[in-house]
């Protein structure tokens, strides 16, 4: 069943066309993921559907039995509530109800009139109601699912009498979501979820979608979320629509046989009418009567042709490359016992990091377990408590700020970038500043008045221009659109220096990174592989046990170690056997030694000295023999 549907929407802002014929259709219960490059329009739509906009023409149908719920980037929230009591907020029916109950309670527990008989019975019937509709509404319940959702995104149970006040934007945006998931609408509309989550946290959120009942569209540059919870894609770019049934892996390799499909048709039909009109010049060129006609109706056909549209394009970055103006030595940090604290707040002890040139490593952990303070650790721009940090011979580093608080919002775009490479020509500026879409007027930008993801790009350049050797990113594809993000791994894959990155987004981790250091209050965890090796890891520690001892070995090392190794296989088979029919002969004999001695209780044994000596004899050796077992099984386990 359809439960939200557009039809021919067109939004314009003066000449710059937005959403152009949007039509597309959503049934019940399907999970959507809405993608497009910054700027194309993806959360103009979702503030039509929910009317906070209106269009300029075109139909949108909801299905009027459904609510929706939509999280926006940017929130408002009510500042005087503790965290608690914004999710509170959901269940205010409830709340009135426990008032209600209370308030029979306390008339209930006063003392029995038999003259007001029947205001007591009413009481009584108010109470059982209000008690039966307060259960059935979940009375009994909510407050342990506020907790849940609360935990599920990250947050403690000591944040939750915290004011909403005090908190920052990501913690804002995480109270937003907790109390839309609480809300529970029949239809979600989710910009941008994943951002200021940790990886926890987007994991449970992607449980949590997975089993939500409800339909779901949701605007994301997190390919791996997309993947985990979505089966329908829709496409917006250009101001087109494209739907493809499918989630983002799917949705890549149909959109790239559809663009060659579109493309062949496209060059075709231009090619035809190319010829036509070469024809109908040539005709024209005759200049007889014959001749023109001929033109002419050559012209009407062309005329009447149903053009073919280009495939839609996105913009993206130009040749990115990260290069290194001088090599490192092969060590290029060491961190040893290193610790912070901030008053009774400990971040990390007791941390160790190795890190050789040319490793692609992230560091990974729960918000405010200290990452960004251990960058900072490692450019000297903060004390450490204890421990050190050492940077190796020839190590020149390159820092990506996620706050990006190193650009001056006072700035045009060009002037930002010359002032810290002043040795650029004007033509090497401006051909840098368009590889990364910076183009015509655009370079006199303030930066101020930038978006997120163009400020990013701007300080991908800069790191770029620097030829740093060691590179530090914090959450360097935050605001970047899929485009920018690709293009930004395919850099880092193609560098030749070292790389120590903070990242959530599992799909950048999977790609580019050959190590991972868990982040966690007594030190680090280390891992020797991407994202999907770190999860498979957790789960069964032994999992990858045999790669990781053959790591850095030769191939006749590891051959040699192989045999080695069956040869002790079998030597331990052969082992444990001899240990199990040992453990066979202990108790047989041990039987054997108990029969014996009842034997020696019978009359008509211990009567009869022959018989008697003889099953003595008998017990002695057996005695014997099982200490010898006994001392053989010893030495063998």
């Amino acid at each position: 069943m359809v439960v939200l549907s557009c039809k021919d929407i067109h939004k314009s802002y003066g000449i710059d066309v937005i959403l152009e014929n949007v039509t597309f259709n959503i049934n019940e219960s399907e999970k959507v993921g809405l993608i497009g490059p910054n700027g194309a329009g993806k959360s103009t739509l979702f503030k039509i559907i929910t009317n906070q906009l209106e269009q300029d023409s075109g139909e949108l149908f909801i299905n009027k039995n459904k609510t929706i719920g939509y999280l926006a980037q940017h929130l408002s929230l009510d500042s005087n509530n503790t965290i608690q009591e914004e999710m509170f907020t959901v269940f205010k029916d409830l709340l009135a109800l426990e008032n209600k109950l209370k308030k029979l309670e306390n008339l209930m527990n006063e003392p029995y009139d038999p003259e007001k008989e029947d205001y007591h019975n009413k009481i009584i019937k108010d109470y059982t109601m209000c008690s039966e509709l307060y259960t059935n509404r979940g009375g009994y319940t909510y407050k342990g699912e506020v907790s849940r959702v609360l935990k599920g995104l990250g947050f403690l149970e000591d944040d939750f009498s915290k004011p909403i006040n005090i908190l920052s934007g990501g913690q804002k945006t995480r109270v937003a979501l907790c109390k839309l998931l609480l809300i529970n609408p029949e239809i979600l509309l989710l910009d941008e979820p994943t951002n200021h989550l940790d990886l926890d946290a987007i994991e449970w959120l992607e449980e949590y979608l997975k089993s939500y009942k409800g339909t779901v569209i949701v605007i994301s540059h997190d390919r791996y979320f997309l993947d985990a919870i979505t089966s329908k894609t829709i496409e917006l770019i250009n101001g087109h629509i494209n739907c493809y049934n499918g989630n983002y892996t799917t949705f890549l390799d149909l959109k790239e046989k559809n663009y060659e499909i579109q493309l062949k048709a496209y060059n075709l039909q231009q090619a035809e009418i190319k010829r036509q009109e070469a024809i109908i010049e040539k005709y024209r060129s005759f200049n007889r009567e014959k001749s023109i006609k001929a033109a002419e109706s050559r012209q009407k056909s062309l005329d009447k042709i149903e053009r073919v549209k280009a495939p839609d394009k996105e913009e993206q970055l130009g040749h990115v490359e990260f290069e290194t103006s001088i090599k490192s030595g092969n060590d290029v940090l060491h961190i040893e016992n290193l610790s912070k604290s901030f008053g009774e707040k400990s971040l990390f002890n007791n941390l160790y990091l190795d890190i050789k040139k040319g490793e692609k490593t992230a560091l990974i952990g729960e918000n405010g377990r200290g990452k960004t303070t251990l960058f900072k650790i490692i450019m000297n721009t903060i004390k450490s408590d204890s421990g050190f940090s050492v940077l190796g011979k020839n190590v020149f580093i390159g820092y990506y700020d996620q706050e990006q608080s190193n650009l001056d919002d006072d700035k045009t775009v060009i002037d930002e970038v010359w002032d810290d490479f002043p040795e650029l020509t004007t033509t090497q500026v401006r051909n840098s500043l368009a590889a990364f879409l910076f183009t015509g007027d655009d370079v006199f930008k303030k930066v101020g008045s930038l978006s997120g993801g163009e400020k990013c790009r701007i300080n991908l350049l800069k790191l770029m221009l620097s030829k740093s050797n060691f590179l530090l990113l914090d959450e360097p594809t935050n605001h970047l659109d899929i485009m920018s993000r690709e293009a930004l791994e395919k850099a880092i894959l193609s560098y030749d220096g070292t790389v120590l990155v903070i990242s959530h987004d599992r799909y950048f981790l999977n790609k580019v990174i050959n190590k991972i250091y868990e982040l966690v209050k007594d030190g680090a965890k280390e891992y020797l592989g991407n994202y999907t090796y770190y999860i498979e890891k957790k789960k069964n520690p032994l999992r990858f046990q045999e790669e990781e001892e053959h790591l850095g070995k030769t191939k006749t090392q590891v051959q040699h170690e192989k045999k080695k190794k069956r040869e002790l296989e079998k030597i331990q088979k052969e082992k444990n056997l001899k240990i199990k029919n040992i453990e066979i002969e202990i108790s047989n004999t041990e039987n054997l030694i108990e029969q014996l001695q009842q034997k020696l209780c019978l009359e008509e044994v211990y009567s009869d000295f022959d018989k008697s000596e003889s099953i003595n004899k008998q017990l002695v050796n057996s005695q014997k023999q099982l200490d010898s077992l006994y001392e053989e099984w010893e030495n063998l386990s």
